[in-house]
């Protein structure tokens, strides 16, 4: 399944992106390992990974699932920034696979040699 998708990582996420049509708006799976912590944790970096998804949902390409790997140094990050440093180690990797909609119409921009 893995195959058919992008991938993007940094020390903390591994997002896999899949085109998947069939939905309006773009869907989150996440898989938190033991590795990051105990129960405790797993369930905190889970709800940490779920809002920062839905801060940034509004922004996103729809038609796409996303699925969302967490490292175990994404517990450690959690502990220490919280929310702020989930939001933006997700928005560094959302950002970096092309999912916003601004992207989209700055490729456009860039493809069209800028606006007149």
């Amino acid at each position: 399944m893995y195959r058919q998708g992008r991938s993007t990582a940094n020390r903390h996420l591994v997002l896999y992106t899949f085109p998947n049509m069939s939905t309006e708006r773009p869907r989150l799976g996440l898989s938190v390992s033991r590795k990051v912590g105990g129960a405790v944790e797993r369930n905190r970096v889970k709800r940490l990974l779920r809002e920062a998804f839905a801060h940034l949902e509004a922004e996103l390409r729809p038609g796409h699932d996303v699925v969302v790997v967490a490292r175990p140094l994404l517990g450690e990050l959690a502990e220490r920034e919280g929310l702020t440093g989930v939001d933006a180690s997700l928005e560094e990797l959302i950002a970096r696979a092309g999912l916003r909609v601004e992207a989209e119409a700055e490729a456009a921009v860039v493809e069209g040699g800028g606006s007149s």
